[in-house]
């Protein structure tokens, strides 16, 4: 087992894995795994320059977290940087800034090495386990805050994309007026996002074979929430959601709720981060628009994800 920490900073949050991982037999024993709320995203798809308040905010999580992975030991060190910081004209910025704060250079990495971490996180553990019962091919898709990758594969990657569906990205195009998030969206804003969402998933489609996979996967908060709302969960429960099945009726019927309501009943869902709050329903949309396009009757939702697969290629790396 080789200790590592590995670090996946997106559109809306940063996270941090330092495990214990065995790359040749899939095993991954968690040490520490946290997620912040930094938006390092805000507003880039607007003025294509990361703000320095989001860029602050984010430099800010890094401290405390290069504190826990000097405490724990961590033999070697991954950061990975994906949409916010690839549309960034000024993202030499934040280069420098977590070079200083980490002594590592985040990697910005592509669409494409980001659906194949992402698939590698979710599907390393699923070997051999015959109890989950999940027919092959996987469509595993990632729904981040800026983009959303799709990858279909078996035991390793047939084909990935990455397209602009994120769910800050479309409640920053699609649900914001004079600088607020509508409350609630209204049916025009929701049409206008469901076509720009159709219109991503028609390019995904060119390249990956959407429609073969026999088991649909979803990773990252959107996806996480939607199934803890499923549950009824009382708070946010990692072991309850990790592996869980959600309907596609159930999923329609959360998505019409979530793009019903205010910002305050949202906020009241037990289960919801106050940072997903304004984005949860781009972001469902997002899911219910993939589970139309291929037909799936449910989704298989995975707690490993992206930081599964960083932490996985760190140890590989040694």
């Amino acid at each position: 087992m080789t200790r590592v920490a590995a670090i996946d900073c997106g559109t809306n949050s940063i996270r941090l894995l330092v495990a214990d991982v065995d790359p040749e037999t899939g095993e991954l024993v968690d040490l520490d795994r946290r997620m912040t709320i930094v938006r390092l995203g805000q507003g880039v798809d607007k003025t294509g320059r990361l703000a320095p308040e989001a860029l602050e905010r984010t430099f800010a999580a890094c401290r405390d977290y290069a504190a826990i992975i000097k405490e724990l030991g961590a033999e070697r060190l991954r950061f990975v940087a994906t949409s916010a910081s690839r549309d960034a004209s000024n993202r030499e910025d934040f280069v420098r800034g977590v070079l200083d704060i980490l002594g590592v250079e985040p990697e910005v990495i592509t669409g494409d090495e980001e659906a194949e971490l992402s698939f590698t996180g979710a599907t390393a553990e699923l070997t051999g386990r015959d109890d989950l019962a999940l027919a092959k091919p996987y469509l595993v898709v990632d729904i981040g805050g800026g983009s959303t990758e799709f990858v279909v594969g078996d035991d390793t990657v047939r084909a990935a994309r990455s397209v602009d569906i994120g769910c800050v990205r479309m409640t920053e195009r699609h649900l914001v007026q004079d600088g607020k998030v509508t409350d609630p969206p209204t049916p025009d804003q929701i049409t206008a996002m469901r076509a720009d969402i159709e219109a991503a998933l028609d390019l995904a489609e060119q390249t990956v074979p959407l429609r073969e996979a026999h088991t649909l996967v979803g990773l990252a908060g959107s996806v996480t929430t939607i199934s803890a709302i499923a549950q009824n969960l009382p708070a946010y429960d990692t072991e309850a959601i990790h592996h869980s099945r959600v309907p596609y009726d159930r999923v329609r019927e959360i998505t019409e709720s979530l793009l019903r309501s205010t910002h305050a009943e949202r906020a009241a869902i037990p289960s919801m981060h106050p940072g997903r709050v304004d984005v949860i329903g781009a972001g469902a949309l997002v899911l219910l628009s993939i589970m139309e396009r291929v037909g799936a009757s449910e989704v298989v939702v995975s707690e490993h994800d992206i930081l599964d697969g960083i932490a996985f290629k760190a140890a590989e790396s040694r």
